[in-house]
């Protein structure tokens, strides 16, 4: 799944995330979902999300 769309993302899920810093490089990180922080249904670029570890960037990958 991708990290497109707000209604796939939930606290509690494992992601990974682009941070702000890794965005040329476009390393990921895996982390689980504390809070939503994008507010819009859906964002082109992933929903802005922090993590458990405090964290913060987009979601890129879903792990179910």
């Amino acid at each position: 799944m991708n990290g497109q769309q707000r209604s796939n993302i939930r606290p509690g899920l494992e992601v990974d995330i682009v941070l702000k810093q890794d965005q040329r490089s476009g390393k990921l990180t895996r982390g689980i979902v504390k809070d939503l922080l994008t507010k819009s249904p859906n964002h082109p670029h992933g929903i802005k999300v922090r993590l458990e570890d405090g964290q913060v960037g987009r979601v890129k990958n879903i792990h179910t």
